[in-house]
């Protein structure tokens, strides 16, 4: 016998509250948008000291000192001390090579080295995805490198950070949704958007992802799809790949048909894991899933060969014995598999996310100083790690 289905009067209509909620959390946040972002204005990328400028750029600073000194810099302010912009450090790359005659300082692909499309992963949240996608992208663009940010992840958190909120800034088809459905696909270009922080380019999300998950089992029932699923994401970066070095892709946190062609365009895979028990157990279960829809991939003509795939331990509190026991026992799983460097917990990072920023882009000011040092250093040491890995496979030093 079916229970009865009618509403109680003691109970409440979810379907309504939800609504309810959703659209004061929505216009709530919009106020919280246009307070912090007036609607006129714009995001910007801060300006670097002389030391964060040179390892940007990969030199010493005694030298950017006279290089900016022979007049390739930027105008000195008033106490006569130097502040770098995104810009000036890409001129004053394109000068050094000019003066070697060599490209060494501007580090775009040459001829023969592939396009790097990293897909960042877990499916559990609170593993520090988007965290990671975000500083990478944004560190891989300060060090000179074209890049393109692609957010699969319907929540969107990476279009909010890089100042696009997908409630109001995304509009329909202009998510890679619009390139990669299966009716009347738009090309690629035509979503792609430029960002505040120079060589940083951007594909948002919203909630229009979703689609491709409702559609692509259609799709595959009928019969109508020109390209399998897998194989979408892949083809439509291809009219793009010219203009970029990497791709970095901040994939949703289920194992559905978005993150099965994510991987299988990517070059190489980053899975994010906190170091905690119950986490490390999820991730189990994800690693075992994905193997075996891999395999079913593979066998349709997927690709899932890559150049690297390494586990990043996030959110990682040095101080915390069980946390410090189960990295270590995730490294004598994994061994180098597991990057060197972990991406450490800090309130730095959490504080910056309050205002939709990165730790690349808030004042230093705004924090202790060794709060702020400590979570930059994890970053860096992070970010530089995964740089070694794509020019590794580029056949760079």
């Amino acid at each position: 016998m079916q229970p009865s289905l009618a509403l109680q009067d003691d109970q409440e209509h979810l379907p309504s509250l939800l609504a309810t909620d959703a659209k004061e959390l929505s216009y709530q946040l919009q106020q919280h948008q246009a307070k912090i972002f007036p609607p006129l204005s714009q995001k910007t990328i801060r300006t670097f000291s002389p030391a964060e400028a040179a390892a940007f750029i990969g030199i010493g600073e005694g030298y950017l000192r006279q290089v900016a000194a022979d007049g390739h810099g930027p105008d000195p302010l008033a106490n006569g001390r130097r502040l770098y912009s995104a810009t000036d450090m890409d001129r004053i790359r394109r000068v050094l090579d000019e003066r070697n005659g060599t490209p060494k300082y501007v580090p775009a692909r040459r001829p023969g080295e592939k396009l790097q499309i990293v897909s960042v992963m877990n499916f559990k949240g609170g593993s520090g995805k988007t965290t990671t996608a975000a500083h990478l992208a944004q560190f891989m663009a300060l060090r000179g490198y074209r890049v393109l940010a692609v957010d699969l992840d319907p929540q969107a958190s990476l279009s909010a950070l890089f100042g696009h909120q997908p409630e109001f800034d995304v509009g329909e088809g202009e998510t890679i949704y619009g390139a990669i459905r299966y009716e009347e696909p738009r090309p690629i270009a035509d979503i792609v958007r430029a960002t505040y922080t120079p060589n940083l380019h951007l594909i948002p999300g919203n909630l229009e992802l979703m689609e491709f998950e409702h559609e692509t089992p259609k799709a595959m029932a009928s019969g109508t799809a020109e390209t399998m699923f897998f194989a979408r994401i892949g083809e439509v970066l291809t009219e793009i790949e010219s203009l970029y070095d990497v791709v970095v892709i901040d994939c949703p946190p289920q194992l559905g048909f978005l993150t099965m062609s994510a991987l299988c365009a990517a070059t190489s895979v980053l899975i994010t894991v906190h170091p905690q028990m119950l986490d490390v157990m999820s991730m189990s279960q994800f690693l075992t899933m994905t193997s075996e829809l891999m395999s079913v991939v593979e066998k349709a003509g997927g690709r899932t060969s890559y150049d690297w795939m390494r586990y990043l331990v996030t959110r990682f509190e040095p101080n915390d014995g069980p946390q410090s026991q189960m990295t270590g026992f995730m490294r004598a799983i994994f061994g180098n598999r597991m990057l060197h460097n972990a991406m450490v917990k800090s309130t730095a990072v959490a504080d910056a996310g309050v205002t939709k920023q990165t730790l690349y882009e808030v004042e230093r000011s705004q924090f202790t100083r060794g709060t702020y040092d400590r979570a930059l250093e994890s970053l860096n040491l992070v970010n530089g790690e995964i740089e070694a890995h794509i020019r590794s496979t580029w056949g760079r030093k």
